[in-house]
């Protein structure tokens, strides 16, 4: 008769929950173990987040090993720092429609989360259809702007058209995720990203590199092949969510506009908007600052570093999005203390997770940047942004959770006010301080990020205690 030793089972009921979190099954999180719920929607929100920072870097090492590649580096962090605004309303707008779903989820009411994901969708491709308009005609300025060289900015004018021109994608990608979160299925929003991934991964080196009949395209065939990727990915989510095979029950006639649901939403998400084009902002100054005070090479370097450190946040960000959905869903389930005490746990998680990031940070600083530049310039900024940078990563880790929990609660102002605060009144000063006035140049910058994330997180958690979020009506 075969034993099953303590070291198997556990192993298999490992194995057991991971499976059912990747499978995408549609449980109740508003009920049975609150430390089950938060890994079941952590593994698949992680793998779904790590999967979009895959596409940043995979990006970034092929366009790192071009001739001229710090134009190339240059060109694509700096587009990438202008896309954040995309991100923002898209993850601003997304955060919005996880609230409003999860809460409806939490009510057993799945028609009304529906429809609040349809309406969602109309808010969010009006607005960027604009932006991708104007991002299309003034690239070249857009690149001038923040700082590239004219020679830098001529060099990468195509990529940034491309890629502005495909943000309509862009936004529907985070939208449509944010919907499947809020209804409590991860697993479909890991998958598209897995799929715009596995095409990314397999284009770029055809588009850039030419094979066959296929030209090189350089750093062009780069957004080109990220575009098409995600087009993919979009393709997929919006097969599911009109496939009625989902609790999410969607119909067309969901898309017509109904004024007073987006009414609604807009309450919701336009401090949610704000709040991330605050950050983005905030970013972009500083990737100015270092361009300015740094040069092309510093400018180079920092877009490394700041690659290398979405790469390791995103994940981070895909776990404490499981406090918005579980947030949401158990306030619509009338489950007050079990939402605050899965905020709690999940900030737990993430704290070992980004303890450990920083050690490898920290230690292997020179391994990792030495595999996206041969630049040895470039490399010496990379180096010391990303260990500096990194000396903060716990304290991101808590406040991720801190602030998708109140947007996954509706509270989407309390984090705005507090980011208008530590990114604008605090962390913008204080990097000029540092890089201008006192002589410190790109490392005033890199040393302003960690100061000001920290002193974020410490007012956030201040906040989440006092527990006005547990009030707000969606």
């Amino acid at each position: 008769m075969t034993q099953i030793t303590p070291a198997k089972g556990k192993l298999s009921l490992i194995l057991s929950v991971i499976k059912k979190s990747l499978r995408g099954e549609e449980l109740d999180f508003t009920t049975g173990s609150i430390r089950l719920s938060v890994i079941l929607l952590a593994i698949p929100m992680m793998l779904e987040m790590m999967m979009e920072s895959v596409f940043a870097l995979v990006d970034l090492y092929f366009v790192g090993h071009l001739e001229h590649s710090s134009f190339a580096i240059q060109t694509v962090g700096l587009t990438e720092s202008v896309l954040t605004i995309i991100y923002s309303l898209a993850i601003g707008i997304s955060m919005a429609a996880t609230a409003v779903v999860a809460r409806r989820i939490g009510e057993k009411d799945p028609a009304a989360a529906g429809k609040a994901g349809m309406q969602a969708i109309l808010i969010t491709v009006a607005i960027v259809a604009v932006i991708s308009i104007l991002g299309v005609i003034f690239g070249t300025n857009i690149l001038l702007l923040m700082g590239a060289s004219p020679e830098a900015a001529k060099h990468g004018t195509p990529f940034i058209q491309i890629m502005m021109g495909g943000s309509i994608i862009i936004a529907l990608l985070f939208l449509i995720n944010g919907i499947f979160r809020g209804a409590g299925n991860a697993a479909i929003a890991m998958k598209s990203l897995w799929i715009a991934n596995i095409s990314n991964i397999i284009l770029c080196p055809i588009l850039i590199n030419g094979f066959g009949p296929v030209p090189a395209f350089g750093l062009t065939g780069a957004a080109i092949a990220t575009t098409i990727g995600r087009s993919i990915s979009v393709g997929y989510q919006l097969y599911h969510l009109f496939n009625g095979k989902n609790m999410l029950k969607i119909t067309l006639a969901y898309l017509t506009p109904d004024w007073i649901q987006i009414k609604a939403l807009v309450q919701i998400a336009a401090p949610a908007v704000l709040q991330f084009v605050i950050a983005s902002c905030s970013w972009i100054f500083l990737a100015q600052l270092v361009a300015t005070t740094g040069g092309d090479n510093g400018s180079a370097g920092y877009q490394t570093a700041m690659r290398l450190m979405m790469f390791f946040l995103l994940p981070a960000w895909g776990l404490s999005n499981a406090a918005a959905t579980l947030v949401g869903q158990n306030l619509g389930a009338k489950e007050v203390q079990r939402a605050e005490e899965s905020v709690l746990k999940t900030a737990k998680y993430n704290v070992i997770y980004m303890g450990t990031v920083m050690l490898i940070s920290l230690l292997g600083a020179e391994y990792l940047v030495a595999f996206f530049t041969n630049d040895a310039e470039v490399r010496i900024y990379a180096v010391r942004a990303v260990r500096i940078i990194a000396c903060g990563y716990i304290f991101y880790g808590i406040g991720m959770v801190m602030i998708n929990a109140f947007n996954g609660a509706g509270d989407t102002w309390t984090p705005t006010k507090v980011n208008l605060i530590g990114f604008w009144l605090f962390q913008i000063p204080f990097a000029w301080l540092l890089a201008k006035h006192f002589g410190l140049g790109p490392d005033g910058v890199f040393i302003a990020i960690p100061v000001a994330e920290t002193m974020i997180t410490i007012a956030s958690y201040i906040l989440f205690k006092r527990g006005k979020w547990k009030t707000i009506k969606v």
